[in-house]
């Protein structure tokens, strides 16, 4: 009987020790927060805003990857699709209007200024004609 009790606290007292150990190993997840890019844009606030189509690029002068995102959207550009740059440095009322807090971000919306399709930091060509194309239709 005494070796069961003392079989008993050893088992106790190692799952308290492994327990504490656990814990103090273990740290919570950093918190991330979260970007999102606008969902309804007011065309009046574009040029061209007559366009059907608007590829909104919101960009900033001191982001790398700004420039390719802006050269592979204006490719995009035609009678039917506006396509304009909107950097932080010249437009950041827009920038708040819209709650872009991150760059690149594009997003195309239709006449009625609804986003179709956005994307939220650098992106291939073909995902975004792939995007456009996909929202024209």
């Amino acid at each position: 009987m005494t070796r069961l009790a003392v079989a008993v606290a050893i088992v106790v007292v190692v799952a308290v020790v492994a327990s504490v150990v656990r814990r103090r190993r273990s740290s919570d997840p950093p918190t991330q927060g979260g970007f999102e890019l606008p969902v309804q844009l007011d065309r009046r606030d574009f040029d061209r805003s007559d366009a059907p189509w608007l590829v909104a690029v919101f960009t900033s002068a001191t982001c790398e990857s700004c420039a390719d995102v802006v050269s592979k959207a204006a490719v995009l550009a035609a009678a039917d699709v506006a396509v304009v740059e909107v950097t932080y440095q010249e437009r950041a009322d827009l920038h708040a209007r819209y709650a872009v807090e991150a760059v690149p971000a594009l997003v195309v919306a239709d006449a009625d200024g609804v986003v179709r399709a956005g994307f939220l930091g650098p992106v291939t060509a073909t995902d975004l004609w792939a995007a456009v194309a996909e929202a024209r239709q």
